[in-house]
């Protein structure tokens, strides 16, 4: 936990704190973060989550839907937070490559089925689109800020493109 400064946290991290000076960021892109906060006894946190479930790839536990949001949760509630007063931000989601799989929408979808079965309200979302995007959250107001980045919507090309015979191609 870090108090008094900016934490910036990366696929399958979260971060939880209760000082008013603490401002935790990410950046998203089809990757979702919740923000989750208890206004009553002034504690939250963020998580950013890369896929709703697990596939059996490199990457660690905490970057999937389910671990993802019971880090979160076990954590705000550690530093003090009612899980009866809990209420979630969402934001992300967005579309970043034509003609693959919507896994933005999939993660999206996950989340807000997960915050319903747990009866955790969702009183804010940006998801969607095809812009990436800033997130900065003080976890001890649950104030919420997105900045949008540069569209970065792109479609794949249909057969790779054949170097120019002044270019090697390196495998």
């Amino acid at each position: 936990m870090a108090e008094g400064r900016t934490e910036h946290i990366n696929q399958g991290e979260y971060a939880v704190g209760a000082d008013p000076e603490h401002m935790i960021t990410t950046l998203l892109g089809s990757c979702v973060a919740v923000c989750l906060h208890d206004p009553r006894n002034h504690v939250g946190g963020m998580n950013h989550i890369l896929l709703p479930e697990e596939t059996g790839g490199a990457a660690t536990g905490a970057s999937f839907g389910v671990n993802a949001m019971e880090l979160l949760i076990n954590g705000v509630i550690k530093l003090g937070a009612d899980r009866r007063h809990l209420e979630a931000k969402v934001f992300g989601g967005g579309r970043m490559v034509a003609g693959l799989s919507d896994i933005g929408k999939r993660n999206r979808e996950f989340v807000m089925r997960f915050l319903e079965a747990e009866h955790i309200a969702c009183i804010g979302e940006s998801t969607g689109g095809n812009s990436g995007r800033r997130i900065q959250f003080w976890p001890h107001s649950g104030k919420a800020r997105q900045k949008f980045m540069e569209a970065a919507f792109t479609e794949l090309p249909a057969a790779p493109p054949k170097p120019k015979a002044e270019e090697v191609e390196l495998f």
